[in-house]
């Protein structure tokens, strides 16, 4: 029986992989026993025990870069927890016995990768964003093999780790890959007509620069009398303020049966198949979809997120023709309805982007990442 230990928290784009990766290695080895280990109230222990593993927990937290008394609290609390973090580990390994420790990023799978490497058991990560994290970089000298989803973060790492690297992509929800719709099945299902589609997210949380843009749009199509049907999700942290928004513009959406309007999208790869345009943040969990998807997109990457990683994530969609990138704090009034009407005024324009953007899809990522830890089971 192979046994591996799983490990990565803090937000969903940490998560997701490792279950991605989780998925792959039983298609290979059904007999693998997993373990995932996270901090006990991050996100990571509800995600891991719906889908059915077993869960440790480490008290792991990261240290604040901006001073402030709140954050010095925090520092303290970090350093506290960083003092019994290595010894949990330590236990945790010596209980399981993995063959192997894979870390997908975030703080807390820190000390158990490099606590497995001391041990002489066989660690790897999986990078997802352009821009490494500081969890990968302190990682580097201790693990194995280091995966990562575009070739431009081994330029980012240290040179005497690159040997280590495997440009392996990042594997997508099955929707993506496996009996996806033809954009002209996504809108059947979804009883859109032949006009113009245009979807734009925010993620689970949404994102108030998007929705913003969303409803910039909607005041557009309708002064205008655009024929574009608009899908948008504003994330549930963002309900009654988006609610609010569309009051003070005097737009009803029961008027409007062109506006798709949900708090969260569950059917996004049918989404993104009708759409024709999509407007985006840059984790790269999405941007992956849009390349698997292949479409154009308008991207707006957080600015709130450590060393800015999602502007990088955006600008290798941008350097390919395959997306417009635009900086949070660039956007003016109207800019991006000026931008989504060039774009669907241009059709060629759309359909060359579309064709850039999937060709950066890695649609192999499944075997590359087996290839990668078979080599270390072997």
């Amino acid at each position: 029986m192979l046994r591996i230990i799983l490990s990565g928290g803090g937000s969903a784009g940490h998560v997701n992989p490792a279950l991605a990766i989780s998925e792959i290695i039983k298609h290979h080895r059904p007999d693998t026993e997993f373990l995932y280990v996270g901090t006990p109230k991050g996100m990571e222990h509800r995600l891991a025990e719906e889908a059915g593993f077993n869960f440790a927990g480490i008290k792991v937290a990261g240290f604040q870069r901006r001073l402030s008394l709140k954050n010095i609290g925090r520092n303290i609390k970090a350093a506290a927890y960083l003092t019994t973090a290595g010894t949990r580990a330590k236990k945790i390994l010596k209980d399981f016995k993995p063959d192997l420790v894979i870390g997908t990023g975030g703080y807390v799978c820190g000390p158990i990768v490099r606590a497995a490497a001391k041990m002489g058991i066989k660690t790897l990560i999986h990078e997802q964003n352009a821009f490494p994290g500081l969890t990968t970089k302190l990682l580097a000298p201790d693990v194995d093999k280091i995966m990562l989803t575009v070739d431009k973060a081994a330029e980012r790492l240290d040179e005497q780790y690159r040997g280590k690297c495997t440009v392996t992509g990042l594997p997508v929800r099955e929707g993506f890959t496996e009996n996806k719709p033809t954009k002209a099945q996504a809108r059947e299902i979804l009883g859109i007509g032949d006009e113009t589609v245009v979807l734009s997210t925010g993620g689970s949380l949404g994102a108030r620069a998007i929705n913003n843009a969303a409803i910039e749009l909607m005041e557009w199509y309708i002064k205008e009398n655009v024929k574009v049907t608009h899908i948008h999700s504003y994330g549930k942290n963002n309900r009654e303020e988006f609610s609010n928004a569309l009051k003070e513009k005097n737009i009803v959406l029961s008027e409007h049966p062109n506006f798709i309007v949900k708090e969260y999208i569950d059917d996004m790869s049918t989404c993104m198949a009708a759409a024709d345009l999509i407007i985006s943040r840059c984790g790269m969990g999405a941007l992956t979809e849009i390349e698997a998807e292949g479409k154009a997109s308008i991207l707006i990457p957080s600015p709130y997120l450590a060393e800015n990683h999602q502007y990088y994530n955006g600008l290798v969609l941008q350097s390919a023709g395959a997306a417009v990138l635009y900086e949070q704090k660039d956007i003016t009034e109207g800019l991006i309805a000026k931008t989504v009407k060039d774009l669907i005024d241009d059709p060629y324009a759309l359909s060359v982007m579309s064709e850039h953007a999937g060709e950066q899809f890695i649609s192999d990522a499944p075997d590359r990442i087996w290839t990668v830890i078979s080599s270390l089971i072997a």
